[in-house]
Parts: C-alpha cells; sequence; structure tokens
C-alpha cells in the first residue's frame, strides 16, 4: 500500500465554513460543479455519517473516473477530518484499493486543508495518482473561492 500526502495542503480562508462545505458536498458539488459532478446520491446512510454510501457520477469529460461508490469511513467533526473508501467505480480497475482522508486544520486567519490517499495499484503499469490529487486540490481550491465571494 503506498501513500501520497499532500505535503503544503490547500489554504482556505473560513475554517468552519470550508468544512461545511465538503461535508455538504452531496448537495453543493453538483451545484457549484456541474461541469465536474453530474449527481451524487445517498445510498446509505445520511451521506455525512461514519457508514454513509455515495454515488459519484462525474460529468462528461471526466479523463479517468466516471462513477465511483465511496463509504465514509470515519467523521470527526470536532477536529474537521473525514475519510473514505472508494468499495466500487472506475477508480478500482486501476486501483486494488483507495482511501482518502480530508483534514482541515486552522492556519494563521484562515486554514489549511490536506487530503491524503492510501492506495495499491493493480499493476506496476498504474500510474501514481496525481490526476486524482489535482481533482481534489482544484475543488477545494473552487470551494474556497466560492466562500470567498459570498
Amino acid at each position: 500500500m503506498l501513500v501520497w500526502v499532500d505535503p503544503k495542503g490547500t489554504k482556505c480562508v473560513q475554517r468552519d465554513k470550508f468544512w461545511k462545505d465538503i461535508r455538504n458536498s452531496t448537495t453543493l458539488f453538483p451545484k457549484y460543479f456541474p461541469d465536474q459532478y453530474k449527481t451524487i446520491e445517498i445510498l446509505e446512510g445520511d451521506g455525512k455519517a461514519a457508514g454513509s454510501v455515495r454515488l459519484f457520477t462525474y460529468a462528461e469529460g471526466s479523463p479517468l473516473v466516471k462513477i465511483s461508490k465511496e463509504k465514509i469511513d470515519t467523521v470527526d467533526e470536532a477536529n474537521k477530518k473525514v475519510s473514505y473508501s472508494v468499495i466500487e467505480g472506475d477508480l478500482l480497475k486501476y486501483y486494488k484499493s483507495f482511501k482518502g482522508k480530508i483534514e482541515v486544520s486552522p492556519k494563521g486567519d484562515g486554514c489549511l486543508v490536506k487530503w491524503t490517499c492510501e492506495y495499491e495499484k493493480v499493476s506496476d503499469d498504474v500510474e501514481v495518482p496525481h490526476i486524482i490529487k489535482d481533482f481534489v486540490v482544484k475543488n477545494f481550491t473552487e470551494v474556497d473561492d466560492l466562500i470567498q465571494k459570498a
């Protein structure tokens, strides 16, 4: 299993608001980013609590993944941390397992968002998931931009 950690993180301006938007991604992301997310459906649970399962359908043009079913593994509201596992979908064609963690921590007057992933490639030919990391960082930056404009 390999681990990738975002070494610098992504800066954000309002920790509580950023965390709230990330936690409400099921409804907000398809609305905010229709060019990236077609739908996010809650299949089990409330879509926020540990044990919840969500089905992500990505918009046309997604280079690697069209569908991803993810299970929320842990949630720590007090420390603003969440972890999830991909349990079905296109990503598992490339990785035997794929888990992500998001942490929103205070930094100066704002906050810092760190995304970490653990993955196991199906073969040595599979790339390190830079394309997934770039997509996640882009989303974090866009969420923060929307918060600043509000």
